[in-house]
């Protein structure tokens, strides 16, 4: 799984790669017969999509890519920013990613991407969602592609909902009466692996967003002191303290690995609903039962009377890619990421991955067969413009800091005064340090 870094540049720091002449057919001048060294996050998308880019790249211009897989980027990656010979193309995505406040400075913009064609001719900037851009975009710098357009949402077996007469609930009163109905049945409302503990984290936020509306989420962005004690967030981990002190979550979790978990939802079907991103269904392919019928939903809210309506989302453009500046070869990153937005591999992408890109238009009504994509269409469509986002976990990497509280509390070690305080602390710490820059949220 890890990335294989063995005959990697050493050294040096700076742009040492030949550049080639620029042109509308070669934007970013790279050298013909250079390589290329990218390294990719190794999640619920794999990586072969960027070695079916990077092969294009190779054939247009005789250069050598080199696309190794890694589920650990911050313990692998960082040390090489450090040592100036960071990789050509970095996916900084998954539980370790590098926090970007680390390395903006080390980072390209990418703003000549989006102006240059694609390999069809088309100015990039035109093929694409609207504010793609906007979370890769850190002090008004675009430097973070993000690829997939992730839809978060809970997801479940429409064939499992359908044999047993259950309907997929709105709020968190209802799913906690579904979690009674499932324990009559012998089985669960959740699951969770200790790596993916926070997706209920996630869930926690996005309801307590759509309950309370855009100030919640500003103050969690901002750092705000106390913003763990608003009352929308403190309602939403009251309603999952119930599910963990009923017994509404699959045992053990803590020590499961998170795809062993997950797959005793999507193949044993022992749990009824998953809080995840759309990658969900590509990363349990091989782990989901013959005929499961692998559905999403809106996340709940609290009340019926939510600040924002129910079918509102979080959704945005995730898995950034950057190109840093002090690699050999940035011309190279830049080229990959132009052909992974020509139409062939970004339909490529979506085909098998089962999830939508940031190239708009390529998903056929059918969802090329596949529940989950058509129930992504379809909670992008009826969202609207209701959809928000937000990046403060990624932005300071604080991520693997929270995965300890939410272990413990999904455990019933700790309760939801525990968890507070634990994630309070957490960003208590990063707003009280002067020497970490702060991503300023107004909006």
């Amino acid at each position: 799984m890890g990335a294989t870094l063995a005959g990697c540049a050493t050294g040096g720091g700076s742009n040492t790669a030949k550049t080639g002449k620029k042109s509308s057919t070669n934007p970013f001048g790279l050298a013909k017969g250079s390589a290329i060294d990218a390294v990719i996050f190794n999640g619920g998308y794999g990586y072969d999509y960027v070695t079916f880019a990077a092969k294009e790249v190779d054939k247009k211009f005789s250069t050598n890519s080199k696309v190794s897989p890694s589920t650990k980027i911050a313990q692998q990656l960082q040390p090489r920013f450090v040592g100036g010979n960071p990789p050509d193309l970095i996916d900084n995505s998954g539980a370790n990613a590098i926090g970007f406040s680390t390395i903006l400075k080390s980072l390209s913009t990418l703003d000549d991407v989006f102006e240059a064609n694609n390999y069809e001719g088309t100015k990039i900037a035109d093929t694409v969602y609207p504010h793609v851009k906007d979370p890769g975009t850190f002090d008004g710098k675009f430097v973070a592609m993000n690829y997939a357009m992730t839809v978060y949402g809970v997801w479940y077996s429409g064939s499992l909902f359908e044999s047993n007469g259950w309907t997929p609930p709105k709020t968190w009163d209802e799913a906690i009466a579904l979690g009674a109905q499932a324990k009559k049945k012998g089985k669960y409302l959740f699951v969770w692996g200790k790596e993916a503990a926070t997706y209920y984290q996630t869930l926690a936020m996005d309801s307590a967003i759509k309950e309370g509306g855009p100030e919640v989420r500003l103050a969690l962005e901002n750092l705000k002191p106390k913003c763990w004690s608003d009352p929308n967030i403190q309602k939403v981990f009251k309603a999952l303290e119930t599910c963990v002190s009923k017994g509404y979550f699959v045992p053990g979790g803590a020590g499961t690995q998170f795809t062993a978990a997950q797959a005793k939802w999507s193949n044993d079907q022992q749990a009824l609903l998953y809080p995840s991103g759309g990658w969900i269904e590509n990363e349990m392919k091989k782990a989901t039962k013959s005929g499961f019928q692998m559905k999403g939903i809106p996340e709940f809210t609290i009340t019926s009377s939510s600040q924002m309506p129910y079918e509102t989302i979080r959704s945005a453009a995730g898995e950034p890619y950057v190109v840093p500046s002090t690699g050999k070869n940035p011309a190279g990153g830049k080229e990959i990421m132009r052909a992974m937005l020509s139409k062939e591999a970004a339909t490529n992408f979506s085909k098998t991955r089962l999830a939508p890109t940031i190239v708009k238009g390529l998903v056929p009504a059918d969802g090329f067969g596949s529940t989950a994509l058509q129930s992504q269409t379809q909670m992008l469509d009826k969202a609207g413009s209701n959809v928000f986002n937000y990046q403060f976990v990624d932005f300071y990497g604080i991520n693997p800091d929270m995965l300890v509280p939410w272990n413990s509390f999904l455990s019933g070690k700790i309760d939801a005064a525990g968890l507070t305080s634990a994630l309070q602390k957490i960003t208590d710490k990063i707003a009280n340090d002067s020497s970490i820059k702060k991503n300023k949220v107004t909006s």
